[in-house]
C-alpha cells in the first residue's frame, strides 16, 4: 500500500491551470472524447476538438472549442493538417489520443484505426517537433483478456473461492481483435525512444451518460427482459465517465511518464449488480431474466457478425463480443493509479447509474 499522491501546489498548479495551456482531445465527438472536452473547458484551458469532418457536434456546442479536422489513416494528410496547426498557432501542450474504434465490420479494421492511426499520428507529431508536454493514450482492460480466469481460495474462507485481480505484470493474452489492436499500439509507445512522454490508460467498462451499449441493457430492463451469459460466477468491474475523465487529467499534472494504468471505480460486482440498480432507477419494472449458456451465445454472435458482414454494418453481437460476454474475470489492479497518479474514485456504482439513466429519461432516450 501507498500514501495516495496529494494535488499539485503552488507554481506546478498555476502553470499547469494557465489559460494559455494548449490541450488537443481525438475522438472528441465520442462519448469519452466530449467529456473531455468539457473538463478542458471547465479547466479554462484552449481546447481543440480533433474529429472526422463527417463526425457530430451534438456535444460540442461551446463556442469556446476549436475543431480541427485530423485524418489518422492517411500519413501524407494527416502531417499537412498537422503542419497548419504548427504554423497557425504552434501545436499543443498536451495530447489526449481518446480516438478509436470499439465497432468495426471486419478484424483488420481495428489494427487500421486504433494500431496504425496511432502509429501515424505519433509518427507525424514526432517528425514536424510538435511532441506535447505530455501524451495520454486512452487504452483498455481487453488488453490484457481472459489472464486470471481460475479462481482462487480466499485465506478467510468468508467466500470460499474468488478471482484473483489482473495485475501489470500479468502477460497479456487479448482475445478480441479490438484488445489485440489497442496492445499493438500500446506495444509501440512503449518501444519509442526515451523522450516521448506518454502515459497509457486501460479503463475497464465506462459508462455514463451518451453511453450507447450499457443504454442497450436499460432499454431491454425497461422492455421487461434482462440477459445473463453463462453459468459460472462473473465478477464485472466499471467505471463512470466522469472518473475516467479525472483520470486522464491526473496522468497531464502528474510527474509521470512511460506507465500505464488500469482504472475502475475499486469496486468488483457481480453479474447481476449493474442491472438491478438500473432497474431501481427504473422503478423496479418486473423483469424475465434470461440466463443464456455461452454455447448458444457463441452462435448467436457469431451468426450476428457473420450476416451484419455480409450487409455491410458492424454489429453489437459479434465474436468479440463473445469473449467479452464469456469472460468470467473484469478484477484489474487500480492500485498503481492510486499511488503514482493521486487517482480516487469518486463514483461509487450506484451514484453513477443513478445519474446515468436520469439522464437517459432526461433526453428521452428510455
Amino acid at each position: 500500500m501507498c500514501r495516495e499522491r496529494a494535488p499539485m501546489r503552488g507554481k506546478a498548479l498555476w502553470m499547469y491551470k494557465r489559460k494559455d495551456m494548449k490541450i488537443l482531445i481525438t475522438g472528441a465527438s465520442g462519448f469519452i472524447g466530449s467529456f473531455l472536452v468539457e473538463e478542458g473547458l471547465a479547466r479554462q484551458m484552449q481546447v481543440w476538438a480533433g474529429m472526422r469532418r463527417t463526425s457530430s457536434r451534438k456535444y460540442l456546442k461551446d463556442s469556446r472549442i476549436r475543431f480541427v479536422e485530423l485524418d489518422f489513416g492517411n500519413p501524407d494528410a494527416l502531417r499537412a493538417q498537422l503542419e497548419r496547426c504548427k504554423r497557425e498557432f504552434g501545436g499543443w501542450d498536451y495530447i489526449v489520443h481518446a480516438a478509436g474504434a470499439t465497432k468495426c465490420r471486419r478484424p483488420e479494421d481495428f489494427f487500421r484505426t486504433n494500431t496504425q492511426g496511432t502509429v501515424n499520428f505519433v509518427e507525424a507529431l514526432r517528425a514536424l517537433d510538435m511532441v506535447p508536454r505530455r501524451f495520454v493514450f486512452v487504452s483498455s482492460l481487453s488488453v490484457y483478456g481472459a489472464v486470471r480466469e481460475q479462481p482462487v481460495r480466499r485465506p478467510d474462507a468468508s467466500s470460499p473461492w474468488v478471482y484473483a485481480p489482473i495485475r501489470e505484470d500479468d502477460r497479456p493474452q487479448p482475445n478480441t481483435a479490438y484488445g489485440q489492436s489497442k496492445l499493438r499500439a500500446e506495444h509501440y509507445l512503449q518501444q519509442l525512444p526515451a523522450g516521448f512522454p506518454y502515459v497509457i490508460l486501460r479503463p475497464t467498462g465506462v459508462y455514463g451518460p451518451r453511453e450507447k451499449d450499457y443504454f442497450l441493457m436499460a432499454k431491454s430492463i425497461r422492455q421487461h427482459v434482462d440477459f445473463l451469459a453463462g453459468y459460472r460466477p462473473q465478477e464485472i468491474t466499471f467505471i463512470y465517465v466522469k472518473d475516467l475523465v479525472q483520470a486522464v487529467f491526473r496522468a497531464l499534472e502528474a510527474d509521470v511518464v512511460g506507465r500505464a494504468f488500469f482504472l475502475s471505480d475499486g469496486g468488483v460486482y457481480g453479474s447481476i449488480r449493474f442491472s438491478e440498480l438500473i432497474r431501481q432507477e427504473l422503478g423496479r419494472p418486473w423483469v424475465l431474466r434470461i440466463k443464456a449458456p455461452l454455447w448458444f451465445l457463441r452462435a448467436v454472435c457469431r451468426v450476428s457478425g457473420t450476416v451484419n458482414g455480409w450487409l455491410g454494418r458492424t454489429s453489437t453481437l459479434n465474436t468479440d463480443k463473445y469473449h467479452i460476454l464469456s469472460q468470467r474475470n473484469w478484477q484489474c489492479d487500480i492500485e498503481p493509479a492510486r499511488c503514482e497518479l493521486g487517482y480516487v474514485p469518486e463514483y461509487s456504482l450506484e451514484r453513477g447509474v443513478r445519474e446515468t439513466v436520469a439522464w437517459y429519461c432526461k433526453e428521452g432516450w428510455l
